[in-house]
């Protein structure tokens, strides 16, 4: 599976319905609300990364309520030493 982080910027007043809209579509795994330019941190996944070429526009970015995204891939995840 791959994995891409999305931020995510909400009409004003929308956070809540706009991270449980995003919440329900396939592939998102976690929804962070988070300080800073955007209001919101979404992980998601992917079988590929082409997938996301359908997943982030056609689906999470027609969320009423999302009036701005920044998508940025993951090309490797770290763990600590054992």
């Amino acid at each position: 599976m791959k994995a891409a982080f999305v931020l995510v910027k909400c009409e004003l007043g929308s956070l809540e319905e706009v991270a449980n809209a995003i919440m329900e579509i396939e592939g998102v795994s976690e929804v962070h609300s988070v300080t800073g330019e955007y209001d919101l941190l979404v992980k998601l996944y992917a079988p590929a990364y082409e997938a996301f070429g359908d997943l982030i526009p056609d689906r999470l970015q027609k969320v009423p309520g999302v009036k701005h995204t920044q998508t940025m891939l993951a090309f490797r995840a770290f763990k600590p030493m054992a």
